[in-house]
């Protein structure tokens, strides 16, 4: 049997590569005679880069040192292949670098997002794809254009302090964004605009700290910057409003000002990982996640392989760490069905402590229910 494995990560746990890993080791010790292809996915959040280097042997990745959220020094990385440059926002702006008590995004910034941007067109790149997820930071890309030589300014001409918060007094940018001409893409699948009921104060600020007195100061001081975007000659009409400016705290919004475009992640990576080849060869399709829910429904890396999978009649089964969508509705985007760590472990804390020996067991399970 052919067996196709294309999992995103199980956020905070294991990386959709080593999950991929485990869930073949477990299925080859059952049934050792079947063909399992790996194919770990994202879309653009965090793993995005692992993701890529482990489908492009042939690409070199680059260290650099850059900062999080706070400043501080952390080592961020950027994939080179040939001319176009990957780099991954979550390595400099990512949540999971702040502890519970540093979620402020009030104050967090994205410079060290633009600090590897400038390593990429360093390094050769004429086009940069970044992949936006999992951030820490609601600052619309001002940190990110203060490392590119736009620093935003108040209407004295003084740089703002870093964070969301100060961008309420932006007059200006100090200059134009240097990045040699590169080509920019932001990879996401999120479609949020940049202000509003919607935008991305409302809907992400609370997860990254922001309470609700908060969340309106934000989207208020965002509006302000927005303007200021808008001044720049490569934005585009109505940026606020366009699917994306929200994404990752507002980055989407800045990369646009830029002049650069929105592509969807999980898109780019079914494509550079020649995902679809493999689903038309495959027998069966293993797909997961952290979290497999209501938003897992709408878009996400396990619905795109899982409408992929049913357009084709193949099989499609989900792991993932819990599950909260209904079977009516996972059926609707072509799961057959759907098997979790919690329930493996009957424990929630075990199935966060040991989700490799989780995905090991469920990939021997399956590999008897399915393998003929």
């Amino acid at each position: 049997m052919r067996v196709l494995v294309c999992p995103d990560k199980f956020a905070g746990t294991i990386s959709a590569v080593s999950a991929a890993e485990a869930f073949a080791e477990g299925w080859r010790a059952v049934k050792p005679d079947d063909s399992v292809v790996l194919r770990p996915l994202s879309d653009g959040g965090p793993g995005f880069l692992a993701v890529l280097a482990a489908a492009s042997p042939s690409a070199k990745l680059l260290t650099v040192p850059t900062t999080d959220p706070l400043g501080r020094p952390v080592e961020g990385h950027v994939l080179l292949d040939d001319d176009t440059a990957y780099v991954e926002s979550a390595e400099a702006c990512g949540l999971h670098l702040l502890a519970p008590g540093e979620r402020d995004p009030k104050h967090t910034t994205s410079f060290g997002l633009g600090t590897l941007l400038l390593a990429a067109v360093e390094a050769g790149a004429r086009t940069v794809v970044v992949g936006l997820g999992g951030s820490g930071t609601n600052d619309a890309g001002a940190g990110l254009l203060a490392a590119l030589g736009a620093a935003p300014l108040d209407g004295t001409g003084y740089a703002l302090p870093y964070g969301g918060a100060a961008l309420a007094a932006c007059a200006s940018l100090g200059g134009v964004p240097r990045l040699r001409d590169a080509v920019l893409v932001a990879a996401t699948d999120v479609d949020n605009p940049l202000l509003g009921l919607h935008g991305a104060s409302a809907v992400f600020g609370p997860q990254k700290g922001a309470g609700r007195e908060d969340v309106f100061l934000l989207d208020g001081a965002l509006s302000r910057f927005a303007g200021v975007l808008a001044t720049l000659p490569t934005a585009p009409e109505g940026l606020a409003d366009l699917p994306g400016a929200g994404a990752a705290g507002g980055l989407g919004a800045a990369l646009l000002a830029m002049g650069g475009r929105i592509e969807s992640g999980i898109g780019l990576v079914r494509q550079l990982t020649r995902l679809d080849g493999e689903l038309d060869e495959a027998g069966l399709v293993v797909t997961g996640e952290g979290s497999f829910d209501e938003q897992s429904l709408r878009g996400k890396v396990v619905a795109g392989v899982a409408n992929a999978a049913r357009d084709r009649g193949v099989p499609c089964v989900v792991v993932a760490g819990r599950i909260a969508a209904g079977r009516r509705e996972a059926a609707s985007i072509g799961v057959t069905e759907a098997h979790s760590l919690v329930e493996h472990f009957q424990s929630v804390e075990e199935a966060l402590s040991r989700p490799a020996d989780g995905l090991r067991a469920l990939g021997g399970r399956l590999a008897r229910q399915w393998s003929h």
